[in-house]
């Protein structure tokens, strides 16, 4: 009986899991839905009343998303106003939904990779997982890596894609 080699073990081959770039980072999302009057309109005066009664403080070190769920027409100075309120608490505000959060914070976190240990490496991109990751953080690493790497794969050390080669 021969003895079962790991080749995949033996070939130098660095995996990187796209879900690491998800981070840690406290997500928090804010539905204007939620200070309409009777669901469908903002009016102005409620509205700012609404905002001077909120726990700002809860946002505190997040990154928060401002959107509105309900199909009506939101002003631009409602999430302007949302943001002035939201600026000394919270890491960053965008406008957008949890998916448009998401891709941020990938954005983030993979301009923040290091990527100096894997110059010269072969270097495969896990990609499936339950975990939801934006399909643009795929090309933001791609290019982080491509001109730095021996080679980029995609997919499983057992069935992957080769992308790039050096």
């Amino acid at each position: 009986m021969s003895e079962i080699v790991n080749k995949v073990a033996k070939s130098g081959l660095i995996t990187l899991d796209m879900k690491t770039f998800k981070g840690s980072q406290n997500r928090r999302i804010i539905d204007i839905k939620n200070w309409l009057y009777e669901g469908m309109v903002l009016k102005e005066k409620k509205f700012r009343e609404h905002l001077k009664e909120e726990n700002w403080e809860q946002y505190k070190d997040a990154f928060v998303a401002l959107h509105c769920s309900t199909d009506t027409i939101i002003p631009v100075w409602a999430y302007m106003l949302l943001t002035k309120y939201l600026n000394p608490y919270a890491t960053s505000v965008i406008y957008g939904n949890e998916k448009e959060l998401e891709k941020k914070i990938f954005h983030l976190n993979i301009k923040n990779f290091d990527a100096k240990p894997l110059e010269n490496k072969r270097v495969l991109l896990k990609g499936c997982t339950d975990t939801y990751i934006p399909e643009d953080s795929y090309v933001q690493l791609s290019n982080k890596l491509m001109g730095n790497v021996k080679s980029l794969m995609f997919g499983e050390a057992c069935s992957n894609v080769p992308i790039f080669k050096s």
